[in-house]
């Protein structure tokens, strides 16, 4: 089968290369998928699982990628709840091979059905943007109607779904990003926007929840913007300063079957829009994640036309 596969992390993605590598086989609880489209995250090529194994061992040439939505072609002994022909989505194990490649084996528990109305190329899109949202805002953040909240980088990827679920849960959103986002956010739902590079965060004023995006700078000024019993939720690691009243977390996204659904129902429904920027072919992947310029959305790859 045609894969990406990276070699070595000191060139990053320049050191991306399209080679054929052997079909993955469906061990104990896996299916293998026929991978439609496949989803990458940039900074996967900084994570030590893209390069080592759980114990520490090198697993290089590793395959990128870690979302997909595809056709199950084969079941792993004991594995239940999907069956062969049935259409998935959902999150590849970070410490796997990933979902660069014309077929992945992936643990059935981190997939969910894709309904036939959903394209494969949305399909693709959701599982990090759509659970790193959920988890942020529903389950560390326990969002609750009338909180204000900032939504930092709302005009991408993970961003406009925090935009979309926090309106649509009854929160008060203030978006973030560049001034030439501001148009985007709005679209996506926020009420507001704080142009970062010209504006005052600060002028914002209190609030009950920040989902950080970037860290450092803007992750420590956030802080002191949360309200007594506030939170500030971050998925770029433990934030620099904490809430004065309140309290941070940060985590890193998990796949869950049921969250899946939740999402891709509202895709369905038309509650909630993804953000693909740009889609490429397998064969023309390695310039996707070269690009010469600034690149909004999501990159998405399809891998079978």
């Amino acid at each position: 089968m045609k894969a990406i596969v990276v070699t070595d992390q000191a060139t990053g993605t320049a050191g991306m290369k399209l080679v054929e590598r052997p079909r993955p086989q469906a061990a104990i609880n896996d299916v293998v998928v026929q991978v439609h489209a496949s989803g990458f995250v940039n900074t996967e090529l900084s994570w030590p699982s893209t390069w080592t194994d759980r114990l520490d061992r090198d697993r290089t040439p590793s395959i990128p990628g870690h979302e997909l939505a595809g056709v199950v072609t084969a079941l792993g002994y004991g594995t239940t709840g999907l069956s062969v022909g049935q259409r998935v989505f959902g999150l590849a194990d970070w410490f796997r091979d990933g979902t660069l490649a014309e077929f992945a084996a992936v643990e059935a528990r981190n997939l969910a059905p894709l309904p036939g109305d959903v394209d494969f190329t949305v399909g693709a899109s959701l599982p990090i943007s759509g659970l790193t949202a959920w988890q942020g805002l529903i389950v560390h953040g326990r969002l609750q109607a009338g909180q204000r909240v900032i939504a930092h980088g709302a005009a991408g990827a993970v961003g406009s779904v925090v935009t979309q679920l926090a309106r649509e849960f009854g929160a008060y959103v203030i978006g973030t990003g560049r001034g030439a986002d501001r148009q985007t956010a709005l679209d996506f739902g926020a009420n507001e926007f704080v142009d970062l590079d010209n504006d005052a965060l600060e002028d914002v004023g209190g609030v009950d929840l920040v989902f950080d995006v970037f860290g450092g700078d803007i992750g420590k000024r956030s802080a002191r913007l949360v309200r007594t019993g506030g939170m500030l939720v971050s998925v770029v690691g433990p934030s620099e300063a904490r809430p004065a009243d309140g309290a941070a977390v940060d985590f890193v996204v998990e796949s869950d079957r049921a969250q899946l659904g939740e999402i891709v129902q509202r895709v369905r429904d038309g509650r909630l829009r993804t953000n693909i920027g740009n889609v490429s072919s397998l064969d023309d992947a390695i310039a996707a994640f070269n690009p010469t310029e600034r690149r909004k959305g999501k990159t998405i790859i399809r891998v079978r036309p």
